[in-house]
């Protein structure tokens, strides 16, 4: 089932297997290891209101590494508003703090701790409105199997969605259910434009690119260990929902391209990079 040529196809069969071999990584591995960054970035914040400087230790070395693992053994069973295409960066605020400041304003890492809710919340966004389109039959035949894909991706974007909210509220700060500023306005442009499900697997890698590329900037430039631990067992998920993206396009199963085509097709790339990466600043609170 190629999206757009069936000569060269992915089965239903191959999809449904690599949706289960998804969930079930995010239920064995990756959520209970993203709960349990989570919630000890939580009690930190409850105690003191801010958190400890960002430590290179094994363990937060380990999680890093377990998620940059995890997307590669998925690899390899594959064998604007704003202009979503310009470079930006998450940029280190310039405080450490993660309690934000006594007006209110989120500052340091619990901006980035609120971005990435809206970023989130766009993704959950995007599936959804797919899923309501086939609903509506605006999308011509939709296979079970991509409708499937569909809602398990939405659901763990639901769950990180979650986690930075578990964080946000554990600080005082309300939780973020708006979708990314930034990002909102090209993504129902684009959205509108969608007529067939290979269109929307479009719209909906970009955004995985997009997540992926976020937290993988951020993983360099987040003060607090804790804060790393969280973005490092989520960003090789989004490049799990990417890479079954690319395979169901008919593409090959890794980031390719530039950031003129969006990372969509070209040239395989060795390395994830960061260039679509979203700011802090794409969230400023409602």
């Amino acid at each position: 089932m190629n999206l757009r040529r069936r000569s060269q196809h992915i089965s239903e069969a191959e999809l449904t297997a690599m949706t289960v071999e998804l969930d079930q990584m995010h239920r064995d591995q990756t959520l209970p290891a993203m709960q349990a960054a989570v919630a000890e970035w939580a009690d930190s914040i409850r105690a003191d209101g801010s958190d400890s400087p960002r430590k290179a230790s094994r363990r937060t070395f380990l999680l890093g590494a377990a998620g940059v693992g995890a997307g590669g053994l998925l690899l390899a069973a594959c064998s604007s508003s704003s202009k979503v295409t310009a470079p930006t960066t998450i940029a280190p605020s310039g405080t450490s703090s993660t309690a934000g400041s006594s007006s209110g304003a989120l500052t340091g890492d619990l901006a980035v701790a609120a971005m990435a809710a809206s970023l989130e919340n766009l993704g959950v966004f995007a599936y959804n409105a797919g899923l309501q389109a086939a609903q509506a039959g605006k999308l011509g035949t939709v296979p079970p199997a991509v409708a499937t894909f569909a809602q398990t991706a939405m659901a763990q974007h639901k769950d990180h969605a979650q986690a930075w909210n578990s964080v946000l509220t554990a600080a005082g700060k309300p939780a973020v259910t708006a979708t990314d500023p930034a990002l909102t306005p090209t993504v129902q442009q684009k959205f509108s434009q969608v007529k067939d499900v290979a269109g929307l697997a479009e719209l909906a890698l970009l955004i995985e690119n997009i997540a992926a590329q976020t937290y993988q900037n951020g993983i360099g430039v987040l003060s607090s260990s804790k804060a790393v631990a969280v973005a490092a067992t989520i960003q090789p998920v989004e490049m799990q929902h990417a890479a079954i993206l690319y395979y169901a396009l008919g593409r090959y199963p890794g980031i390719q391209g530039d950031a003129s085509t969006s990372y969509s097709m070209g040239q395989p790339l060795a390395f994830n990079p960061t260039t679509l990466a979203r700011p802090a600043a794409d969230y400023q609170g409602s």
